[in-house]
């Protein structure tokens, strides 16, 4: 775990009870009724507790610990979250105008319909006194500050899909691996952010600051930068609209022909029909895609970026290198498949099947597994939760920031791959290789 904030040990916990007393007191307050009291909570831990629906307008969480807490549709205008931990709360489509989030800590946290308008995310830091009376910065563990020991904003890995983030000051903040997909950045002040391996598909980034930013590997699909400031800006790797893949109808190719062709393949052991290939094709705009069988097809280099394949099957399929950011895959069916080098960041796996296909052996004797080869493929960010990973090869593998809770390792070999922030907790890893 990634231990950035304040220690917990530090911070007095709050039970629900007490932080739902809070609530009251500050309804009181905001509606200038006799006995109110304004939330002061400061440097308390209240993870994992509800501010479902509340409203906490003005209230202070200077330092506070709220990660995994639930604060969705909840109303935080003008709130003050100077050095927070919100990591992986649930913060969607709440309010938090003119907020100050200087110095949070958001990683991995949905977002997603919220309002941010016109939000502080500069650097920030705390001072403290040490025992002979003299201002110090007070100390975080695992943290990379900069020459002035501040400490950025932090959104790597948050859902912000649909958010409204017009007018903020970002300035350093690190919005890397951030699912930005159609959020408002109008005159916003975006110097030196770093936005790499963002999704910024259909964003609208008019009249901000862009100059120095980090834009390096990001989706920029359909992003409005009209009367954008980008000196100094990195542009490495950039996806645009001519670089997603073809469409199968610039092949002249029909999907339907493709799959019955398919059918006949499979049925006849390859003996008649044709094996589908999707190799480079922009996948984006199919409908329905989940309902097609797509066992042991091709799909080299294809996009299948933000599409629905929940339950899909695809299973002894060859998908080398192919991109399946933000894409919801909630129980797919990927046994005994050759995913190498792919791109699963942000995707949602919950409960999918990635473990080895059986087949019996030719000879009758015994069982031969056919392993899933996830080799080299970034799953930074990912929901990985109870997904069946056993016997699969994610040698070199990029995990970061990834859900793995109660997923299934058992023989899996993790040799070499990045394990930062990954929450492993109830997952199963006897015999697993892991560095």
């Amino acid at each position: 775990m990634n231990n950035r904030n304040s220690n917990s040990e530090n911070l007095k916990r709050m039970t629900q009870r007490e932080l739902d007393e809070a609530v009251a007191l500050h309804r009181k307050f905001m509606m200038s009724q006799r006995g109110g009291l304004r939330a002061i909570l400061k440097f308390v831990d209240i993870s994992g507790l509800s501010l479902e629906n509340t409203d906490l307008s003005q209230a202070d969480f200077t330092g506070s610990n709220l990660s995994n807490t639930n604060m969705a549709n909840g109303k935080f205008v003008s709130c003050c979250f100077f050095a927070c931990d919100l990591r992986n709360a649930n913060l969607e489509k709440a309010n938090f105008k003119r907020a100050d989030f200087r110095g949070a800590y958001v990683a991995g946290a949905n977002l997603s319909g919220a309002d941010l308008d016109s939000a502080d995310l500069r650097e920030g830091k705390i001072m403290e006194r040490d025992s002979d009376g003299m201002m110090r910065d007070r100390a975080r563990s695992g943290i990379v500050t900069n020459e002035d020991n501040a400490w950025s904003a932090i959104f790597t890995g948050a859902q912000l899909t649909e958010t409204n983030l017009s007018g903020v000051k970002a300035i350093a903040a690190d919005f890397s691996d951030a699912d930005m997909t159609g959020v408002t950045l109008n005159e916003a002040n975006l110097a030196n952010v770093t936005f790499e391996g963002a999704n910024l598909t259909n964003a609208d980034l008019t009249g901000s600051n862009l100059s120095n930013a980090n834009l390096t590997d990001t989706v920029m699909s359909g992003t409005i930068l009209k009367s954008v400031e980008m000196q100094g800006a990195k542009i490495d790797g950039v996806l645009g609209k001519k670089n997603m893949g073809e469409k199968l109808e610039d092949r002249g190719q029909n999907l339907e022909q493709m799959l019955a062709e398919h059918k006949a393949w499979v049925a006849s052991a390859g003996k008649k029909g044709a094996q589908m290939d999707l190799s480079g094709i922009d996948l984006r705009d199919v409908s329905n895609l989940k309902d097609y069988p797509l066992t042991a097809i091709r799909a080299v280099s294809a996009n299948f970026m933000n599409q629905d394949l929940r339950k899909i099957s695809l299973q002894s399929a060859t998908l080398d290198e192919s991109s399946f950011r933000d894409c919801r895959m909630n129980e797919a069916d990927m046994r005994g498949s050759s995913i190498r080098n792919c791109i699963f960041n942000r995707a949602n796996l919950f409960q999918a099947k990635l473990c080895g296909l059986k087949f019996d052996s030719p000879d009758g004797n015994g069982v031969r597994i056919q392993r899933t080869n996830l080799s080299g493929s970034k799953f930074r960010y990912a929901d990985l939760r109870h997904a069946d990973l056993r016997d699969s090869i994610l040698m070199g593998c990029d995990l970061t920031g990834a859900k793995l809770e109660g997923c299934d390792l058992r023989k899996a070999d993790l040799t070499g791959a990045i394990l930062k922030d990954t929450d492993l907790s109830e997952a199963r890893v006897e015999g697993a290789i892991i560095d």
